[in-house]
């Protein structure tokens, strides 16, 4: 299994609707995707200072699998629609367990 983490700090110019618009599209993210074996997502919940914003985690049931995630026209759409120029930072991993 192919575990992906993927920390998100928003600009400071993101909305609470645009981040709305963003999860809901996260949501719907697996039913497009069929490689997707599980998937979840949420904002920090602020208890430590230094935190990222938001986290999506994804589970892959190989790394081929994440690969088509990964490339995946709607996967891709959603960056470009909701993520691309909202980042302050990101960062990813992926790890197998």
């Amino acid at each position: 299994m192919i575990h992906h983490v993927v920390l998100f700090r928003w600009n400071d110019t993101v909305t609470d609707r645009q981040l709305e618009a963003t999860a809901a599209a996260l949501d719907a993210l697996p039913g497009s995707i069929t490689e997707i074996a599980g998937y979840r997502h949420g904002p920090d919940l602020g208890l430590n200072e230094a935190n990222y914003d938001y986290v999506v985690v994804g589970d892959f049931a190989s790394a081929e699998d994440y690969l088509v995630y990964r490339d995946h026209p709607a996967h891709q759409r959603l960056i470009a629609e909701h993520i691309t120029g909202r980042v302050a930072d990101r960062a990813a991993v992926q790890f197998e367990f």
